[in-house]
């Protein structure tokens, strides 16, 4: 058998029972890859059993609230990918009908949609002759031809595009499935693939060549910038004070009040000189994709209500707001408090 028909024989022997394989729904299939763009399989499998429980179709997404579609989506992170589900729903309600589209150009125009899931999706669901190339794809693709270039660069994903279209089966679906499968779990990343598992390792120019673990090459991102935060966790009345992000990154989402720089005691007074207590709280940092944030706090207890700020209870949050993970650290340290 030649390499394709390995890596098809492969998958169809060994590809896991996932929920969202379990039938050929495009909807089903959209919601699974938009959850798992930076996100780990094992940590998906939860957030989309319970997020198709509360939106089974189309039609329920399209009508969901903001509030509560963040709240279903707490701790994915990368919300808006969430804000452009709800958008796409729309979209597809609208213009199709409620049947969501049947070809690549079609479902690529949908917001949020890239050429990766609009391929995924279209010979997934729809066996169109349609690649679908992610990080996996290019570092099986790369080593299976010990391609020394930097996989990074938007020039080598085109050309492995092009080069996988020419030789895709009829069955593109299993084999664009195949491929990210044997990505993730033999031709894995940081370290030594497992080759002796792998169904195509007597076609593979990389492992033949003793070069498996040098291929894919990539050039070595920038370093992420800094910056640092105060959050103030501002307490009355048995309430706690939380805002909308006007601006940058999270725009919109909920948060703790908070200031950039680390604030002092004594600019803390500044800022409430009436308050009743202050004492420092705990510190977190936390990595985004380009950035990083190293972020101090102060718990604020005052006698009034502050009326910029929204006001509710610590099972309010946990239960109606949806807050970014950068912040949730904190709120595990005031319910901590509260227990104790």
């Amino acid at each position: 058998m030649n390499c394709v028909e390995l890596i098809l024989k492969w998958y169809c022997d060994n590809k896991r029972m996932l929920p969202w394989r379990m039938d050929h729904d495009p909807y089903h299939v959209w919601i699974s890859e938009i959850m798992l763009q930076q996100t780990r399989i094992e940590a998906v499998i939860d957030y989309y059993q319970r997020f198709m429980k509360r939106l089974p179709n189309i039609k329920a997404l399209s009508i969901i609230s903001e509030d509560e579609l963040l709240k279903l989506w707490e701790g994915l992170g990368y919300y808006s990918r969430a804000r452009n589900l709800k958008k796409a729903a729309i979209k597809i309600m609208e213009d199709y009908d409620g049947e969501f589209p049947h070809t690549y150009s079609d479902i690529l125009s949908l917001p949020g949609i890239g050429e990766y899931t609009a391929g995924a999706i279209s010979s997934i669901c729809f066996h169109l002759p349609e690649v679908a190339i992610d990080g996996n794809v290019m570092r099986v693709y790369s080593r299976i031809c010990d391609l020394d270039l930097d996989i990074s660069n938007p020039k080598t994903k085109k050309q492995i595009g092009n080069e996988i279209r020419s030789i895709l089966p009829e069955n593109s679906g299993d084999f664009n499935q195949g491929m990210m499968e044997l990505g993730e779990v033999i031709c894995i990343p940081n370290g030594n693939p497992k080759c002796d598992l792998c169904p195509v390792k007597y076609h593979c120019k990389a492992h033949l060549n003793g070069r498996e673990s040098l291929i894919p090459r990539k050039i070595k991102s920038k370093e992420k910038l800094e910056e640092e935060y105060t959050l103030l966790l501002l307490k009355c009345n048995h309430k706690f004070a939380i805002c909308k992000r006007k601006e940058g990154l999270l725009k919109n989402m909920w948060e703790f009040p908070n200031y950039q720089g680390f604030l002092t005691y004594e600019d803390i007074h500044r800022l409430f000189p009436d308050l009743l207590s202050v004492k420092l709280g705990i510190t977190n940092t936390h990595i985004f994709t380009h950035k990083k944030w190293f972020m101090n706090s102060y718990y604020i207890e005052l006698d009034h209500y502050i009326d910029s700020y929204l006001w509710v209870t610590l099972e309010e949050i946990e239960n109606d707001y949806a807050l970014p993970s950068a912040f949730t650290p904190f709120l595990e340290e005031l319910k901590k408090n509260i227990h104790n």
